[in-house]
């Protein structure tokens, strides 16, 4: 741009100078300082082809900034979909993992097991009310021997169906499935000293 406007200043000081040798009647010097503003106006003109040619490039460069900018932007919300998708998947898995633990082989079993027990210590309980019924005053078969013996059972039974309603809550409250089966275990160990087994 300088050196256009340079370009531009020189024609005009030659055209002046041509002015001035054609009315001083000097016309050879007048063609002479026309000639050289012609230069001038050349040099201008290329020049200005230079800087539209630059004005352009400059103008690409731009757009090209502004889209590679618009790629960056893009790249970053790909990452964190990426990211966010990676976490969801991970925490799925390890719900799915956690669900696994719970409804597999091995915590069947030991709910197996403990229904089992307490079918045990029902039968149990209920021949010890019934072997007591025999030692007290009743009569074996009476009426207030039998009434009393089928309350104790049911109190019995409700009493069980509680407790093993409070341990399905506990293990279903539990974080980790292997700490799921490590509590029905030790229940279960517990409910066999209990019961002497």
């Amino acid at each position: 741009m300088k050196q256009k406007e340079q370009a531009d200043a020189l024609a005009e000081d030659w055209y002046k100078r041509a002015q001035l040798a054609l009315s001083k009647g000097e016309e050879g010097l007048a063609k002479e300082a026309l000639t050289r503003r012609q230069q001038q106006v050349e040099t201008s003109e290329g020049l200005q082809i230079q800087i539209d040619m630059q004005a352009a490039a400059v103008d690409k460069l731009f757009e090209g900034m502004q889209a590679l900018e618009a790629k960056i932007l893009e790249s970053k919300a790909k990452k964190e979909q990426m990211i966010a998708r990676a976490r969801t998947a991970q925490s799925t898995q390890k719900v799915n993992d956690m669900l696994g633990g719970i409804t597999g082989k091995t915590s069947m079993d030991a709910f197996n097991r403990m229904e089992e027990k307490v079918e045990a210590l029902e039968a149990a309980a209920e021949v010890s009310a019934e072997m007591g019924s025999l030692s007290g005053n009743a009569l074996p078969g009476s009426s207030a021997s039998s009434i009393d013996a089928q309350f104790k059972m049911l109190e019995a039974s409700s009493s069980v169906d509680k407790e093993l309603e409070d341990m399905k809550k506990m293990l279903g409250a539990s974080s980790s499935a292997s700490r799921k089966n490590d509590d029905v275990d030790d229940e279960l160990e517990r409910l066999k000293r209990e019961a002497g087994l």
